[in-house]
């Protein structure tokens, strides 16, 4: 688990060493994290048409999937929603406009910008299930270069770090990231709780099908080793599903309710959703997107296996 946080963060501490005082060459990086955010996306929706069974695994864990969906996401947004009006969250600096791409600047711009992503994703879950209908297993390839892209993606954010201006202290000790953190972990963990009798499972269980927060790779192969691949499937979609809802919220979102738009990317926030969270909202979130999504990456995993302990 710490390694894999360590080859997270490792690119964007790297990037952020390296100085960039030519504007040509800042103008190529701003580029680059533009273009690359489309190209992840195709390749997690390859990944997913890729699945074997997408259909029958559908059929057999979409209603669990769906309950904890409209369980969690509500309860998240609305904590998310009371921490955007809080004196501490006024305090922190709004977006930048002038940094880190072109984010729209009106919401029926913003709309567009999210079926924009919503579609990059379709095509690839698309591309994605004709190539393993015609036998070619594209999936393992998708998401190997996925993760180099996101590699190198993370390394450019560290690079337009360094030349905006922010301060380590500034990334790394950030009471607002802090702050999203805690209300996402607190609003989970009751949606948790209010998702256990619905689905007739035991409280525990319920808290640990809500402890993903988003790492949909993760929560499912934890769940399923120890509930059984119909829980951990449902695991797997739910936390999928509030990744890809992230997409369409952080357009909408960010610049309205920073706070919101980046505490329900979750864990994801870090790594996947930075980039979205970067193009929309300015290098100004970057911080707290990274502070949030690392403190809820670390605490995931053993949450979960503490959940399913007792």
């Amino acid at each position: 688990m710490l390694l894999g946080l360590l080859w997270i963060l490792l690119p964007l501490i790297v990037g952020y060493l390296i100085p960039v005082r030519q504007a040509g060459i800042r103008q190529a990086i701003d580029q680059g994290v533009g273009a690359s955010v489309y190209v992840i996306l195709l390749l997690m929706g390859v990944s997913l048409g890729g699945l074997e069974d997408l259909l029958g695994q559908l059929s057999r864990i979409g209603a669990t999937a769906l309950v904890l969906f409209v369980v969690i996401s509500p309860i998240n947004l609305l904590a998310l929603a009371w921490l955007s009006r809080r004196r501490l969250a006024r305090r922190q600096p709004l977006v930048d406009s002038d940094e880190g791409g072109s984010a729209p600047a009106g919401k029926l711009q913003a709309m567009l910008g999210s079926l924009q992503l919503a579609g990059v994703v379709l095509l690839g879950v698309c591309l994605g299930a004709g190539a393993q209908t015609l036998g070619w297993h594209l999936a393992p390839l998708a998401e190997t270069l996925a993760t180099w892209a996101l590699y190198a993606l993370l390394f450019l954010i560290g690079c337009q770090l360094r030349n905006s201006g922010l301060g380590l202290r500034q990334i790394l000790l950030n009471r607002l990231g802090l702050a999203i953190a805690v209300t996402v972990f607190v609003s989970s963990m009751l949606a948790g709780l209010i998702a256990a009798p619905l689905l007739q499972l035991p409280w525990n269980e319920g808290m640990a099908l809500a402890s993903g927060f988003g790492w949909y790779s993760l929560s499912g192969i934890l769940i399923g080793d120890q509930l059984g691949p119909v829980l951990g499937g449902a695991a797997f979609f739910n936390d999928l599903a509030r990744e890809l809802l992230a997409f369409l919220l952080v357009p909408l979102f960010i610049r309205r309710t920073m706070p919101l738009a980046i505490g329900y990317a979750g864990a994801t926030s870090m790594d996947v959703s930075l980039p979205v969270i970067q193009q929309y909202g300015g290098i100004t979130c970057v911080p707290l997107a990274i502070v949030s999504g690392f403190l809820l990456s670390l605490l995931s995993p053993p949450l979960i296996l503490l959940l399913l302990s007792f």
